[in-house]
This record gives C-alpha cells, structure tokens and sequence, in this order.
C-alpha cells in the first residue's frame, strides 16, 4: 500500500480564500439574471467580512461592472482579487480545483475532470478553471491521472473530514447508465484515487441524492461533515415525498458506519424545506448545501417555515463561527446553492 503523500483539508480548516464565479449570462437561471446578479453580491458580501474571495470573471469589462454593484453594496473591495477567465458555468465546487497540503508542507491544486456533470456538452471552457486557479495562487497543478485517463470527479460529489474519511454516493459515482463520469469505475478504483490525489483512506458509500438534483446524486445536497466525527445530514419527514425512503436509507448507511480510526461516526438530522417546484422541475432545495468560511457558516434559506430550525441545528454544531441565512429562493433556480457555487482555498 503506498504512503499517504497528500491530505485534503477539511472545509472548516483554516482558508486562504473563498473561490466564486460571477455569472455573466443568466443561463442557469431563466429570467432571473438581474436577481442573480445582486444575490452574488450579497454572497461575496458576507464572505469578505470574514474572509477574502477570489473571483472569477469573464471578462475586464464584467470586472468593471461587479467592481460598481460592490462599491454600491458597500463591499470591501481590497478582499476582493480577481481571475479573468470566460467559463461556461459558475459552480466553482465542480470545476474548482481541490487545495491538497502535500507532505512536504505546501499545497497543490488537484485538477479533476469536468464534463458538465456528464449532462451537457457546453463545459470546455470551465475545463481551465483548475489551470487560472493555480496559476492565479502560484502553486502546482496535478492532474488526477488513473489508469492514464483523467478522473472526473466534481467537489460537490464528495465531502471529507479532512482526517482521511470521505462520503460520497452510489447513484452519482457508480451508476452504469446514467450520468456515468468514468466508465467501467469499479468502488476500488475510486477508493484508490481517493487515495492517492486526496490522502483518503476509508469511504462511506451512500445510495441515492435527493429527488430534482441535476447532478444525479451529490453529496453535498444531503451530507456534510461539520467536524471530525459529526456528519449532519437531511432528512425527510413527510413519508409520501419520494425523498423519504431514499434519505432514511442513508441514515441507516450512516449510522453504521465507522471513521477511518474504527469510531462510529456521530449523526444529527437535519429537516428539509418544503418542496420546491419550477415549472415541471423539482428544485434541489436543502439546508446542507451550506459554506463554511473562517468565521462564519453562511446557509441557504428557503422562506420555509423549517428555516429557522435549520439556523438553530447549525449554530449549535458551528458555536465558534457565525451562523447566517441567505436567502437561495432564486439561486436555487439554477439548480444549486451556496456550497455549488463555491470552492475554499486552504491557506
């Protein structure tokens, strides 16, 4: 077995910055650009009071017109660096580079493939979000090179404890079908990247995502880690929607399962939001979909009347950082939320 050369630090361990994307086009969220715009803003907002963000923009002319809507929103721009890059999406989680510490003492940015969730054809440009990334913060970039194939993986597909354990799920990596990142993967050739381009050294496999995801089974819309051992994670109580089964299923995975030093892993439940619809879309609404900065755990919000429990759960598992709502009514048009659309550098 070769040694454990690099370790992926946990989200809530000690960041450089916060990677976003501004959009330059609404696409991802019909009818909706101007709301998006100013629900961007209100996210880097936040960030910076707590830690800097580095953002990607498409072009020196966006750059301009952000640089207007911060200074009108009060931003503190000098926490604000920017990476002209054109892209086709902004969910940094999924085409961001993963920040590894080597064991040497210095970092590296994992460059994954990206194949727009191996879903739709329009992804080359966000192909080269990696490759800006490292450049823009002077360190290496590796390419997760398996059986001399680039590994697709996206970060919303996995979360980790930064310790060695990794969750993640059945239907988005493995299903033969549908979606299929790496064709012919079996678990042990995940596992072994795992490994070797993320230090991991025992995975906890769930079954399925949540019902509306276009991802087709993200971890992040259903389990994060909030510390070493804990894992928070949603549940459905209302047993006629079909997120029911699938959720308690996964509970039952989690329940059982053991951390990378043999300890049993310790859950707590999390509510979900009343359904969400858009036109014939279910929308993949979750409270889990939050991001953790230096000082504070910003989490979507739905206008739900679980909303404020979610807050409660949160802050009692976050007590030394700040716990604060944004509301993702719009962002989750585009089919994804806080954690989606960003990507933490460790520092």
């Amino acid at each position: 077995m070769s040694t454990i050369s690099r370790r992926f630090p946990a989200e809530w361990e000690k960041h450089q910055a916060t990677l976003l994307s501004f959009p330059a086009e609404g696409r991802d969220w019909p009818g909706k650009y101007h709301a998006i715009k100013w629900a961007f803003v209100e996210m880097i907002k936040k960030v910076t009071a707590y830690e800097p963000v580095i953002l990607v923009v498409q072009s020196d002319e966006l750059r301009e017109k952000v640089a207007i809507m911060l200074e009108q929103a009060h931003v503190d721009q000098t926490a604000v660096s920017y990476i002209i890059k054109d892209t086709n999406r902004n969910w940094m989680r999924d085409s961001g580079p993963a920040i590894v510490k080597t064991q040497e003492g210095g970092r590296e940015a994992i460059q994954f493939g990206f194949t727009g969730w191996a879903k739709y054809k329009n992804h080359r440009k966000d192909q080269g979000i990696p490759v800006a990334v490292a450049a823009h913060l002077g360190i290496p970039l590796t390419q997760a090179i398996y059986k001399n194939k680039l590994v697709v993986l996206e970060g919303g597909s996995i979360d980790v404890n930064g310790c060695g354990t990794l969750i993640t799920t059945e239907e988005c990596l493995m299903d033969p079908e549908q979606q299929v990142r790496n064709k012919g993967f079996r678990k042990e050739d995940y596992e072994n990247v795992f490994r070797e381009y993320l230090g991991v050294t025992n995975t906890i496999w769930l079954g399925e995502g949540t019902e509306g995801d276009d991802t087709h089974g993200h971890v992040d819309d259903i389990c994060r880690f909030v510390n070493r051992n804990t894992v928070i994670a949603v549940q459905e109580s209302n047993t006629s929607d079909p997120n029911h089964l699938k959720l308690e299923a996964n509970l039952e995975i989690l329940r059982n399962a053991k951390l990378e030093d043999g300890q049993k892993l310790n859950v707590v439940t999390m509510p979900m939001p009343g359904r969400l619809d858009f036109e014939d879309l279910r929308l993949p609404a979750s409270y889990v979909n939050f991001l953790v900065t230096n000082g504070c755990v910003l989490m979507p919000t739905f206008n739900d009347k679980n909303d404020y429990k979610a807050l409660g759960i949160l802050t009692d598992l976050f007590p030394d950082r700040d716990v604060i709502g944004i509301n993702a009514v719009d962002l989750v048009w585009g089919l994804g939320t806080l954690h989606c659309l960003s990507h933490e550098i460790g520092a």
